[in-house]
């Protein structure tokens, strides 16, 4: 994921941890949720709202990951150092709920799209069963820079855009919100089916864009609104061109500060996430 966002914490303080599936359900037709946990857990301090981790997954003809050794330096270092024909594969995800429990471990569900491209974080969620092993670098503090909502105090009301792959992080940030705040909301799902019934305390109005049903899902939906006055920040995630689309029309044509713009790629239209990874660097 890449983001545009206001201020963070400098420190981003991840660490690898190697979890367990506890359990597997189909929420949809198009989503599964995989929960992790066990004890390999314990110490995983997440965020809340938007937080994300990232997932390493074995190459194409691996069995495992090979996951990089304990030693010095930071995860990131130590996954680089390994050969790339095999380095495990990257994968970033949003963690849509956290449950410490008793034991000191901690439960963390994570919301797959079930891809029909048969990508790697695809073919292991399809395959996953309880006492699968999967390692994942996660926050070791809860605020960490892999949240990104961090609406300012002076902020009236939210704007919220997400597709199916942001879908986890926009109901986690739903949850987090104060009663009472006014939070204008579009969620775009492939079917009928995965629609989720979402728990907010703000006073929401979501809007659900269902593709199998001919909904307009482009910047059109949003363009067309009538949004509440105030004080906005708007949340934006999900495929890359439709999340600078939007951000272009609340900073160009609503007359957002671009500081209260907060856009997330979560992924790029015909493009791997190490493709996409590349091509921002080179450009």
């Amino acid at each position: 994921m890449t983001s545009t966002t206001a201020a963070a914490p400098e420190v981003a303080p991840f660490q690898l941890f190697d979890l367990t599936v506890v359990r597997t359900r189909r929420l949809g037709p198009s989503i599964l949720r995989i929960t992790l946990g066990g004890p390999g857990s314990e110490g995983f301090r997440g965020g809340g709202r938007d937080q994300s981790l990232s997932l390493l997954l074995p190459r194409p003809g691996q069995r495992e990951a090979a996951i990089p050794a304990a030693g010095g330096g930071s995860w990131q270092e130590r996954w680089r150092a390994l050969p790339e024909d095999e380095r495990p594969v990257l994968r970033s995800y949003a963690v849509r709920a956290e449950r410490p429990r008793p034991d000191g471990s901690t439960e963390i569900d994570l919301d797959f799209v079930l891809h029909g491209d048969g990508g790697p974080a695809s073919r292991w969620a399809r395959a996953a069963a309880p006492g699968d092993r999967l390692t994942v670098a996660g926050p070791a503090v809860a605020d960490n820079t892999a949240v990104r909502f961090r609406p300012p105090a002076d902020t009236d009301w939210v704007l919220i855009r997400a597709d199916e792959t942001a879908l986890p992080a926009a109901a986690a940030v739903l949850e987090s919100l104060p009663a009472g705040l006014p939070a204008r909301v579009w969620l775009e799902v492939p079917r009928t089916e995965d629609r989720q019934a979402l728990n907010t305390a703000a006073k929401s109005r979501i809007s659900w864009l269902v593709r199998s049903e001919g909904a307009a899902c482009d910047v059109e939906t949003v363009r067309a609104a009538k949004l509440p006055e105030g004080t906005p920040y708007a949340w934006i995630a999900g495929e890359a061109s439709g999340v600078r689309a939007l951000r272009h029309h609340l900073v160009r044509e609503r007359g957002f500060t671009p500081e209260r713009v907060t856009s997330t790629t979560y992924w790029t239209r015909g493009l791997s996430e190490e493709q996409a990874r590349k091509a921002r660097s080179e450009a």
